[in-house]
């Protein structure tokens, strides 16, 4: 066991995995009471599993430590410019390149993601865009009506990640995010040949009728009047409903009783605690909705034209954005990522521009991902300091990625990039986190363990 350690302290992880591959090989002609195939799986697992919980005691300063945050910078680079936390890439790299236990991973994952949102958040804040009329990206209405309904998602998700089987969420996280997947490669290529079209047409017209003449000053000027008009009203809002959820997440604790008040562990008062988020989504939902058709009478401005199309109509418009929310959110907390990479596909599915989309989603994430890191911090994480450090590397990552895509987008004016950044993180995601999900599974299978359906507590 020792000598595992030094291995892995020494080299890089390519190198230890196989190293490993080799000694699996080897042991297994060795034993020959047992099939061939089976032995060696078991062993490659053993070695995987050996490696992976080296440094949970004492997390150091190593190789595998440097290239890990080399890689998440990466992966927050590429994520940040669609929107979505990154999660999804961030565990995979923190178990397997650092060492990572699974839960210590998740744990940094929520600071590193929030990290990325902060990055994502405070950028667009300071962006207008001159296509949506000199408005900053962040749609504040599609937020206000996903927030709630997202945050009782992830509690749902939660919950049913403990009573499911490992071996249906792997299923169910492969068939989605291979679905969604799907429908974001071909919603970026929609809007690339849409792109196109449109630059064709600039070209043409600009070469029969130029006349040197400019409106541009016009255009700036409108963009600076709109941008005073800050939305405060609506980010106070949603600061409330966060500061609900929050609450009750800390008189409830978690299922082994441990919060701020004494509770039987997992007893009525955990269970009547976890039920009020019910009430208070569909109060905080039902508000914002009259709230809207109040307002009405106003005239809609360019950024707001999506939603009030969207919300005008009839019932079941007005909640399409609340559905979308809850599903993302409860298939968020089923697999264990945030829910920015299973709600931006949503919205450009129904037609959200790709900048809306990947602005809203980063607002958005920022309140999940905070809600997360708090939640670990009150509960007596451990490795705080690092956990900070990899989430300040994903800060500076995220704003790198942020300035790079949107250099690109008004250069080349491809919004489709963003949609294309989306697809990218969701097809590694799905690949690496379905991968390690059917290696655990393999092993309880192959170790005999119960396969089926749990209690939540």
């Amino acid at each position: 066991m020792s000598s595992c350690k030094t291995k892995t302290d020494n080299f890089f992880p390519c190198l230890t995995l196989f190293l490993g591959i080799c000694v699996t090989l080897s042991l297994s002609y060795a034993k020959e009471t047992q099939p061939e195939d089976t032995l060696q799986v078991n062993h490659f697992l053993n070695k995987i599993q050996q490696w992976s919980h080296h440094q949970d005691s004492e997390l150091k300063v190593t190789a595998s430590t440097v290239i890990a945050g080399l890689l998440c910078f990466i992966a927050s680079s590429i994520s940040s410019a669609g929107g979505i936390g990154g999660g999804g890439l961030f565990i995979p790299i923190l178990t397997v390149v650092a060492g990572l236990e699974l839960k210590t991973a998740t744990s940094f994952s929520a600071f590193m993601v929030t990290g990325g949102s902060i990055a994502n958040v405070m950028y667009n804040m300071l962006t207008t865009s001159s296509k949506f009329g000199g408005k900053i990206l962040t749609d504040y209405d599609i937020a206000l009506l996903s927030e709630p309904c997202m945050l009782l998602g992830v509690s749902i998700g939660v919950i049913s990640n403990r009573v499911f089987p490992e071996w249906l969420v792997t299923i169910l996280f492969a068939v989605f995010l291979a679905w969604s997947t799907f429908k974001t490669c071909r919603n970026g290529l929609l809007h690339w040949k849409s792109e196109s079209e449109s630059v064709n047409r600039y070209v043409t017209l600009k070469d029969e009728s130029y006349d040197g003449t400019s409106e541009e000053p016009l255009l700036k000027k409108e963009e600076i009047n709109n941008q005073l008009k800050f939305p405060w009203m609506k980010l106070g809002v949603l600061v409330m409903i966060w500061f609900s959820f929050f609450v009750l997440y800390l008189l409830r604790g978690n299922r082994y009783g441990q919060g701020i008040i004494t509770m039987e562990p997992c007893g009525v008062g955990y269970w009547i605690i976890s039920s009020l988020q019910i009430p208070v989504a569909i109060v905080s939902t039902a508000w914002i909705l009259c709230r809207k058709e109040c307002c009405q009478n106003k005239v809609p401005n360019h950024q707001e034209k999506d939603i009030e199309d969207l919300t005008s109509s009839g019932p079941s418009n007005k909640l399409i954005f609340p559905f979308m929310a809850l599903l993302a959110g409860i298939l968020g907390g089923l697999f264990g990522i945030g829910g920015g990479m299973l709600i931006s596909p949503l919205l450009l599915h129904v037609g959200i521009p790709p900048e809306v989309t990947a602005a809203t989603c980063s607002f958005m994430v920022f309140f999940s991902s905070t809600m997360s890191a708090f939640q670990y911090l009150l509960l007596g994480m451990k490795h705080t300091d690092s956990a900070l450090i990899f989430a300040i590397i994903c800060f500076v990552g995220s704003l790198l990625g942020l300035l790079v895509v949107q250099r690109a987008i008004q250069k080349f004016g491809r919004a489709s990039l963003i949609v294309f950044s989306v697809g990218i993180v969701m097809a590694l995601s799905a690949v690496l986190m379905t991968s390690f999900g059917a290696l655990h599974v393999w092993s309880d299978y192959t170790s005999g363990k119960y396969m089926g359906f749990k209690l939540p507590c």
